[in-house]
């Protein structure tokens, strides 16, 4: 059980993100799971704001099994123990409940309680917790706060909600200590009310482009003669110049296992882009260097070109 609570924990990191999602309808339970993995976000913590979030939990387990479900604003040990039953597979609470959290651990039940001070920080550590909801996140003092108060405390990593849009959310993730962060704007209930999920997906589409930030940061051509070098040459500066990485670069290089050349793609973050990336089926190659935060070759080319994935320098 302690395998697959890591394994829980690690799926979350990977996606970065854990959409917060009130459903007022349960028919509108699994178009919404459906939209979110579309979008590249396969969990979702579905919360106990409605009476539908019980049948919407039963839905999406049914419906949808490969989305990583979780119940939300779970304040008694007894809805913890009819969410389990409906399907959820982690339980957040919005505050440091003691009844919820020795339900939880009773019953090997991965939880995410809420704390926003040293002081639950501490219980947590008693008890054995390691994962905490910071909440809310914004509200709280924001990433300052939580860099402040994780300090003391290494190894306990944190789930920021509360106040997370698009706009800050690439700056929590770059904090080492937060595991992924909440989001209830990912699942506005006037786009469900008005079966708008397709714009949903794009809502996740937009939220994952922010996580991994991709960006061409070179090309490495094979071996060309200078003739067609310099036209190249020439061609790419037309292009690089209006371009939004003024630090893309040009060069050449004898034998590749790809046609034509290799297209060197960084992102904010290599893991979470490795994880995102196997859900799609594109994984690294057999010949990736194992070395951690080492450039990966992808299993994928593009247009006769290798793709090789690299960790861009994070902000300091």
């Amino acid at each position: 059980m302690a395998r697959l609570r890591q394994d829980l924990y690690t799926c979350i990191e990977g996606a970065g993100i854990v959409p917060v999602v009130r459903i007022e309808h349960p028919e509108h339970a699994v178009p919404l799971a459906r939209a979110l993995s579309a979008g590249g976000i396969p969990v979702a913590e579905i919360t106990f704001r409605t009476d539908a979030a019980l049948r919407s939990i039963e839905a999406i387990a049914q419906q949808e099994p490969d989305l990583l479900l979780g119940a939300g604003t779970v304040l008694s040990a007894t809805q913890a123990g009819e969410a389990v039953q409906a399907g959820a597979q982690f339980i957040v609470s919005p505050g440091f409940n003691p009844a919820v959290v020795e339900y939880c651990i009773r019953n090997e039940v991965p939880v995410l309680p809420g704390i926003n001070s040293p002081t639950q920080i501490e219980q947590a550590i008693e008890i054995g917790l390691r994962y905490l909801k910071f909440f809310p996140a914004e509200a709280s003092g924001g990433l300052e706060m939580l860099k402040a108060m994780a300090a003391p405390y290494g190894g306990i990593r944190f789930v920021p909600t509360g106040g997370i849009s698009v706009g800050n959310l690439r700056s929590y993730l770059d904090f080492e200590r937060v595991l992924a962060c909440g989001g209830s704007w990912l699942s506005p209930t006037d786009l469900m009310a008005r079966g708008e999920f397709d714009a949903i997906t794009a809502l996740a589409r937009e939220a994952v482009a922010t996580i991994l930030d991709f960006r061409i940061a070179g090309i490495r051509f094979e071996e060309l003669d200078a003739t067609s070098r310099a036209a190249a040459a020439d061609l790419f500066s037309l292009f690089n110049s209006f371009s939004r990485s003024p630090g893309m670069s040009l060069s050449w290089e004898a034998g590749t296992d790809a046609d034509r050349g290799t297209l060197v793609v960084e992102t904010a973050d290599l893991e979470r882009a490795i994880h995102h990336l196997t859900g799609r089926g594109i994984r690294p190659a057999a010949t990736s260097a194992e070395k951690v935060g080492a450039p990966v070759r992808l299993d994928k080319s593009i247009g006769g070109f290798a793709v090789e994935l690299a960790a861009r320098a994070r902000r300091v």
